[in-house]
């Protein structure tokens, strides 16, 4: 995919401007809050429809204005145009695809195939189970069709049985939910550990490959508990279909129905799975969040974002849109050519990547355009 153009209007600090992108990319550079990284997050909204900092459409609309919008058009197998805009007094979001607004948010997603690689990814590794669930639901949501809905479906049917629990609701009001709990639920389990089976293999390799010697894995870890043999369910029913998994769901839901009413909240399901990455040590597999250094750490989490953008290729059959905001700042020079040279072999997408100063976006695109930005504004 290439983004040719870009319309901006009251996002951010951004103002109203109107951008023309080469194929290739470019490198925007500015110093500190000037707005590169707001840039990064208008074309990502594209993608996604939400942040990928985590703030909310409120926030994103500049301060003395009421709604903000966006329109990019995109080349790939066929030409397309994506908008989104923002009301904040209505509190109503808007968005369409070639000029037909979309009934459905989830019709309109992943039109850009970007990926977002940034700093702040380290917390994927560091952080708790949460982020990298959220980053599977993203990852799914936008290149897996039916993740989506099954999330949704899933999501729908945790609230409604955890508030018959915190309603000390009679056991039939509860267990009504189960079974919507239990088919979405499978379902969004199954998805997770297909996507994390299929790439532990090139998730290892690109750790390997940035760093030259760190042995970091990664597996998908089914809240459902532990079978007779003492191994973890969980891994055994992922070897057959999604009616075995659906079963062992059914049942652990069973097993946990009187913790669940003594908490008042469902305390097993995909809510509670985890994203594991474990660094092999002395013949031990040890979390990386907690026994890896800051190095193993950030070599990871560029890790999963390769194996994002390969996701993209693999699924949509395109070259992804790679967002690189100051991405290697904490890297050592040996590291980020290895990263620069990984998304070279691997395809020749459109970049676009921040950077405090001219000599920082050397190494990262030498033959790339340079844009320069102060208070929001772009100098092409």
């Amino acid at each position: 995919m290439v983004l040719r153009e870009l319309e901006l209007r009251h996002f951010r600090n951004l103002g109203v401007q109107e951008l023309s992108f080469p194929p290739e990319g470019v490198a925007v550079i500015g110093d500190n809050a000037q707005g590169k990284t707001n840039l990064l997050e208008a074309i990502y909204y594209l993608e996604s429809f939400r942040s990928f900092r985590g703030a909310g459409d409120g926030e994103l609309t500049a301060f003395s204005e009421e709604v903000f919008y966006l329109k990019g058009s995109v080349d790939g197998d066929a030409p397309t145009t994506v908008s989104a805009g923002f009301d904040r007094r209505r509190r109503k979001k808007k968005v369409s695809v070639n000029g037909s607004d979309a009934l459905r948010l989830s019709s309109a997603l992943g039109r850009l195939g970007a990926v977002v690689f940034s700093p702040s990814d380290v917390e994927l590794v560091s952080g708790g189970p949460r982020l990298r669930r959220r980053f599977l639901d993203i990852l799914l949501s936008l290149n897996r069709n039916g993740y989506v809905e099954a999330l949704a479906g899933y999501r729908k049917a945790l609230a409604q049985r955890n508030a018959a629990l915190k309603a000390n609701a009679a056991a039939a009001a509860v267990r009504a939910w189960d079974e919507g709990l239990v088919g979405h639920g499978a379902r969004v389990t199954r998805m997770r550990h297909q996507w994390a089976t299929t790439w532990s293999a090139p998730f290892a390799s690109y750790c390997a490959s940035i760093s030259g010697c760190d042995r970091v894995a990664m597996t998908y870890r089914p809240d459902l508990g532990h079978g007779g043999n003492g191994a973890r369910a969980g891994e055994e029913a992922f070897g057959a279909d999604e009616d075995q998994v659906r079963e062992r769901f059914r049942s652990r839901l069973a097993e946990s129905r009187e913790t669940d009413v003594r908490r008042g909240v469902t305390t097993t399901g995909p809510h509670r799975d985890e994203l594991l990455l474990t660094i092999t040590s002395r013949g031990r597999s040890l979390p990386a969040r907690t026994y890896g250094s800051g190095g193993q750490r950030r070599t990871a989490a560029l890790a999963l974002r390769l194996a994002e953008a390969a996701t993209i290729r693999q699924e949509r059959g395109t070259e992804p849109i790679l967002l690189l905001d100051d991405a290697f700042a904490e890297l050592d020079e040996g590291r980020s050519r290895q990263v620069m040279e990984l998304l070279g072999s691997e395809g020749t997408g459109q970049v676009v990547l921040t950077a405090p100063k001219e000599s920082d976006a050397r190494l990262r695109g030498p033959s790339l355009e340079r844009w320069r930005i102060r208070r929001g504004v772009i100098e092409a």
